[in-house]
């Protein structure tokens, strides 16, 4: 007869346990957060959790463009100088960044603890460290699920993108924002515009070394010593250059542009995260094979 109370206390802390986990996944879904990177921004809405602020938030609909921007979200201003008071003012549990933010520090931690992902890493591809990311952010809000989602729906959509690339596997591509009239950025492949092709099958023609940006700062003319790739150029062009690229001789004169091998796609976040690699992927697939880039999932 003693089995039978041990059983119903058995029963009872399980139902205790089973009644504490939903309690404890509300908990976290209400834990009210920032962000301070872009990365944490298209992460989080990817994860269907809304922060409190995050910064340049105007600046962000134009360059990032995608995914959208829930209503209520504050803007804490500029990347490089956040609005501490804003954030104090809204009071968060907890703040999250990249090391590119981790300078502002001393100024979060008296107001919330910050919890920083190191992604872009010079010489390192980004893409691994982005998934963790996800994946940990998620496991934070106690939905581990979604993040484990988000990451295979953004791996099958490379897939499907790669199969239809099929027969341009291996095409070497040339990935490049132009800085002014005579001079451009190109992507190595330490950068997530850069390891997003390798994903597609397609080759990043940069084999060359990069900066802190992930980018090498080159004259337009280093183009020319790319003949057979495929030449995309990533909006916006400032003003000064559009000309150059309308009608400059030497820009016409280089061999991608003149065989036809070019294309200027839309805005997209290059220190973003799998948000952003999915957009790259799909105007780099629609740029390569001359057909409307799809529209989100």
């Amino acid at each position: 007869m003693t089995g039978f109370p041990l059983s119903r206390r058995r029963l009872l802390q399980a139902l205790a346990a089973a009644s504490l986990a939903p309690a404890a996944a509300r908990a976290a879904a209400k834990r009210r957060f920032a962000v301070v990177d872009w990365a944490l921004l298209e992460t989080a809405i990817a994860l269907g959790l809304v922060p409190l602020a995050a910064p340049e938030l105007i600046l962000f609909r134009r360059l990032a463009v995608e995914p959208e921007i829930p209503a209520g979200v504050a803007d804490l201003g500029l990347r490089g100088a956040l609005s501490f008071e804003r954030l104090a003012l809204l009071r968060p549990d907890i703040v999250y960044g990249s090391n590119y933010s981790a300078w502002a520090a001393p100024q979060i931690e008296p107001i919330a603890p910050l919890k920083t992902f190191e992604l872009f890493v010079p010489g390192e591809p980004p893409l691994e460290k982005i998934e963790a990311m996800t994946f940990a952010l998620a496991s934070d809000f106690d939905i581990p699920d979604k993040g484990k989602a988000v990451i295979d729906s953004a791996r099958a959509t490379i897939a499907d993108l790669r199969q239809s690339l099929r027969t341009d596997g291996g095409r070497k591509v040339l990935l490049v924002d132009v800085g002014d009239a005579n001079h451009v950025r190109v992507y190595g492949g330490d950068s997530l515009f850069g390891e997003t092709l390798v994903r597609l099958g397609l080759t990043n023609a940069w084999q060359g070394g990069t900066r802190y940006s992930a980018t090498a700062p080159v004259g337009m003319e280093t183009l020319a010593a790319y003949p057979d790739a495929f030449l995309i150029v990533v909006d916006p062009v400032p003003p000064a250059a559009a000309a150059t690229i309308r009608t400059g001789a030497l820009w016409q004169a280089l061999p991608s542009v003149a065989a036809g091998r070019f294309a200027v796609i839309e805005p997209c976040d290059a220190f973003g995260a799998l948000p952003a690699s999915l957009r790259l992927a799909r105007l780099v697939t629609a740029a390569v094979t001359h057909r409307p880039a799809p529209r989100p999932a």
